[in-house]
């Protein structure tokens, strides 16, 4: 009996060791990762969070400032076309003044 129990003590030492090894190297594999990934985000030329936050807040107002200027635009041609409907243009001719005959040397005017 004795001699199974030292077989099973060595073999679950054995698996111990085995598992410790493991698990130290899902460590070093998970540390490696961490270094490749932060690598390719450096790399990246990718903008922290807060950058993008404050961006996108600065489109979110520049986006309402262009619809409520759209909406005062429509507002404004409506007006203009109310205006134009109320008084109809009238085309006034401008009379171009004729030049004056030219004369020759001798006084009477040239044809």
């Amino acid at each position: 009996m004795q001699t199974s129990n030292r077989i099973l003590d060595d073999l679950a030492k054995v698996a111990n060791g085995a598992v410790a090894t493991l698990a130290g190297v899902k460590d070093e594999v998970e540390a490696m990762i961490r270094q490749q990934v932060e690598r390719y985000l450096a790399d990246g030329n990718l903008v922290p969070r807060d950058e993008f936050d404050a961006m996108a807040e600065v489109a979110k107002n520049a986006r309402a400032a262009q619809e409520k200027l759209e909406a005062r635009v429509a507002k404004l041609e409506a007006q203009m076309a109310g205006q134009a409907a109320a008084k109809p243009r009238t085309a006034a001719k401008k009379t171009a003044a004729k030049p004056a005959p030219r004369k020759t040397p001798a006084g009477k005017p040239k044809a």
